[in-house]
């Protein structure tokens, strides 16, 4: 009984694992259809988010059943309950993959890019993959350290963020309001996937240790003046 137990838990950090995968490659996809107007490549993502959800769906089904039968304490139960608000996490990034797949489809066969920003919106999606394929290694490994380089690497998302709001506001902005408007939906979306997948990581860090990430940090920052 206890091994069928402990295989299921293992199932759910394969599921997370999984969900990972595919909302990384989901806003890499969807960066490729927004910047190259590839509807057929946009719709693709659309459709494959249904996946994730019914990933999801099965997890929290069988998260709850296990806490209904094996009622687990301690360790067991912070690994259940810390998965099901990871899968959160992962279902809600797959949601803004599709958010940015779904501007590509609504301006084709435009692009809501303007050319002098599709370096910037390139990187943008680049950097969101490598963060979320990050999260997924921690997820595998259980990595404390790997998981609180991750909010590090979030810093270079919000620069790039920044650097699109420097581009909105600038007097020599020629693309008008609607592209402003989808570029600013850009952003946020980026912005936000990122913010999601420092969360799993993060999330991690609590499974292992049972103490929060920023908890863990500010007891290794230095002490001022020492």
């Amino acid at each position: 009984m206890r091994d069928a137990y402990h295989e299921e838990l293992d199932s759910i950090g394969e599921s997370l694992v999984e969900m990972a995968r595919l909302v990384g490659s989901a806003i890499g996809r969807a960066t490729t259809a927004m910047l190259d107007a590839d509807l057929k490549l946009a719709e693709s993502v659309i459709a494959a988010d249904q996946k994730v959800d019914d990933l999801q769906h099965d997890l929290e089904a069988r998260a709850i059943a296990l806490l209904a039968r094996q009622q687990p304490v301690a360790t067991d139960l912070r690994i259940v309950v810390t998965s099901l608000r990871m899968s959160a996490d992962l279902e809600r990034s797959g949601d803004l993959a599709q958010h940015v797949a779904k501007l590509a489809r609504l301006r084709f066969p435009d692009t809501a890019v303007p050319r002098d920003l599709h370096a910037t919106i390139l990187e943008m999606g680049q950097l969101a993959q490598r963060l979320m394929a990050k999260a997924a290694e921690v997820i595998i490994t259980k990595d404390v350290d790997l998981a609180l380089q991750l909010e590090q690497d979030d810093d270079e998302m919000d620069l790039l963020h920044r650097t699109l709001f420097q581009h909105l506001m600038d007097d020599r902005w020629k693309h008008g309001i609607e592209t402003a408007v989808d570029v600013t939906l850009l952003g946020r979306y980026y912005e936000r996937f990122a913010d999601h997948a420092v969360s799993v990581a993060k999330r991690v860090v609590y499974l292992v240790t049972g103490e929060h990430a920023d908890e863990l940090q500010a007891a290794d920052a230095p002490v001022e003046g020492a």
